[in-house]
Order: structure tokens, then C-alpha cells, then sequence
């Protein structure tokens, strides 16, 4: 279970090297528990090697460049896009210019999915409300409510402007990310995305409740060579079950889970600690030092595009 909120020191040492793929920190547009400048000298304190700034809204490629030349490179902070309509939904442009400033994941469309906007705002008894449902609210009582984002056609085929930008993100490498996609969807454009030549595919926190993917359909994905996505944040604010996700990741294998956190909200635990505090949480739930490593930091780091390190070697060191 994600009770603790103090990591122990076997978990620090465990994750030291590893990256946070998925972290929400300030500037945004809404509030954050910590700026990207101090996170990154935080994860330098707590051996990390670095992580993906990702927002909801806007590219953040140029963001990560200026705060890795304003700490000289103590941590790798790494840019992305989410094809939400604020960049202009399945844009071509806005995916060639990320990826020339260096961008590192792909988000499909999140909070403007159209299985994002037909979940609405009804959670799961007890759980945290996410900080996009309030200010999805807000757009929409101020009359700024956009059409979702579509990605598939009636067929369920990947429509003409999906494909044009998963061209672009086989050329430029980049990773693919599902975002709020359904599970169909995301299978769909898993497909699309590796036969583009697509080297990397992740399934966005197929344990969430909005994503709510069965079983088959992630044992499916597995099997494409898709990376399912195991995040600290749903489980930790009731948006999905510890125990549901723990089987999950029993039944496709450690060696097809990256953990994230998923962190930055004001009221959970800092980001930093996310993934000591996953360590923690999948240990007592059975799961060796070996798998734990694989999911949080080798697969981590083959993502963000980062050499192999030895567990327990310094970040800096590659084995």
C-alpha cells in the first residue's frame, strides 16, 4: 500500500540513477508544490538523474534547456508536448518544432482526449480531485470549452493527422505516450506508432480510472513491446487501486512496467520522493530488488535516452 510518506534509505539508494518520466511542476497553469529549478536540484540531492517536464498546455522543450544551462548539467532535464488543443490538438508543426529543441516524449491528447472529456469529473469514492478537473470547470463556465481531440475515426483507424505526427516522432525518435486515450485507442495507435517506425511506445497509467484498462487489453499492449506506465499518484490520491495495480504488473511482467510519479500536486508527497517511496511500496508487496531497479530505473533510463547504469552505482556512472 502507498501509506508512507518518508521513504526509507534502502529505497533512496535503490532508485539513485533512475528518472521521473512524469512530474508536473511550476510554471503552470495551476498551482505546483515546486518549481522546475528546484526539483532539479532536488533530484541532484537525492541521487536522481533527472526527469520530463510535462505539461497539459504548452511544449516544454525550451523550459528544460534553460534550466539545464542554469545548473551546468548537475541533473537532465528533459522537454515534451501533449497534443492538446492549446498547441493546436494533432499538429505536425508544433511536433517538428519540439523535437528540434529537443523534446523527449510525445504525449497524445490528455485533458482534451475525447475519453477524457466523456469520463467527466465523477471519481472514484474518496479520491482526490486531479488540479485539470477544476480548471476544466473554469474553461467551461467561461464559455472556452474546445471539441475533444481525435486521434481515430469512426473505424477506429488512426486518422491522416495522427499518422502525419507519428511519422514525425519516428524520425525524430521520439517517445510515444497514449495520454488519456481509451484503451482501444491506445492499442490502435500503439500499432501505428511502432509500424512508423516509433521506437518506444508507453501506455499512460493504464491503471487510472479513466483509462481503466483490463488486463487483456494491457497483456495485449505487453506484448507489442508497449511499456505500461505505473505511476505513484492514482493509487496515492484514490484515482485507482494499489492492489489492482500491483496484479496488473504481476501479469505483464516487470520488465514491461516504467513507475513515474506522476507528482507536483501541492498536497501530495514531494516529487522527489515519489519513486523511493514506489520502491518502498512495491517491495512490501513482494517484488525483488532486481524488478524494482528494472521498472524504476533501467527502464527509466532507456526512455529518456540515457546509458545503462549498474544498481548502486553513481548516476553518473554508466556499467
Amino acid at each position: 500500500m502507498l501509506t508512507s510518506t518518508t521513504p526509507s534509505e534502502w529505497a533512496r539508494q535503490l532508485v539513485r540513477g533512475a528518472y521521473d518520466l512524469h512530474v508536473h511542476v511550476a510554471p503552470d497553469v495551476t498551482r505546483r508544490r515546486v518549481t522546475d529549478v528546484q526539483l532539479a536540484r532536488r533530484c541532484w540531492d537525492a541521487g536522481l538523474a533527472g526527469f520530463v517536464l510535462k505539461s497539459h498546455y504548452v511544449p516544454t522543450a525550451e523550459r528544460a534547456a534553460v534550466v539545464n544551462e542554469a545548473l551546468g548539467g548537475e541533473v537532465r532535464v528533459l522537454g515534451a508536448l501533449a497534443l492538446n488543443a492549446s498547441v493546436g490538438g494533432m499538429n505536425p508543426l508544433a511536433v517538428e518544432i519540439a523535437a528540434r529543441e529537443g523534446a523527449r516524449i510525445l504525449w497524445m491528447p490528455t485533458v482534451d482526449a475525447a475519453n477524457h472529456r466523456a469520463f467527466g469529473g465523477e471519481l472514484p469514492p474518496g479520491a482526490q480531485p486531479p488540479p485539470w478537473l477544476a480548471l476544466q470547470k473554469d474553461h467551461d463556465s467561461e464559455g472556452i470549452t474546445v471539441n475533444p481531440v481525435a486521434v481515430v475515426d469512426g473505424a477506429g483507424r488512426p486518422l491522416p493527422a495522427t499518422m502525419d505526427v507519428l511519422r514525425l516522432a519516428a524520425r525524430h525518435q521520439l517517445v510515444v505516450a497514449t495520454g488519456h486515450l481509451s484503451a482501444f485507442e491506445a492499442r490502435a495507435i500503439a500499432d501505428a506508432a511502432l509500424a512508423a517506425g516509433v521506437r518506444h511506445v508507453i501506455a499512460t497509467h493504464p491503471d487510472f480510472s479513466q483509462q481503466d484498462m483490463s488486463l487483456d487489453d494491457q497483456l495485449a499492449l505487453a506484448r507489442q513491446g508497449v511499456f505500461l506506465e505505473r505511476c505513484f499518484c492514482p493509487p496515492y490520491t484514490g484515482m485507482c487501486d494499489w492492489a489492482r495495480m500491483v496484479a496488473n504488473i504481476r501479469a505483464t511482467g516487470p520488465a514491461t512496467a516504467v513507475v513515474t510519479t506522476d507528482l507536483g500536486q501541492p498536497g501530495n508527497p514531494p516529487v522527489e520522493d515519489g519513486l523511493a517511496l514506489m520502491a518502498d511500496a512495491l517491495h512490501a508487496d513482494g517484488f525483488t530488488d532486481g524488478e524494482i531497479a528494472t521498472m524504476i530505473v533501467a527502464n527509466s533510463r532507456l526512455l529518456a535516452g540515457a546509458d545503462p547504469v549498474c544498481v548502486g552505482h553513481d548516476p553518473g556512472e554508466t556499467g
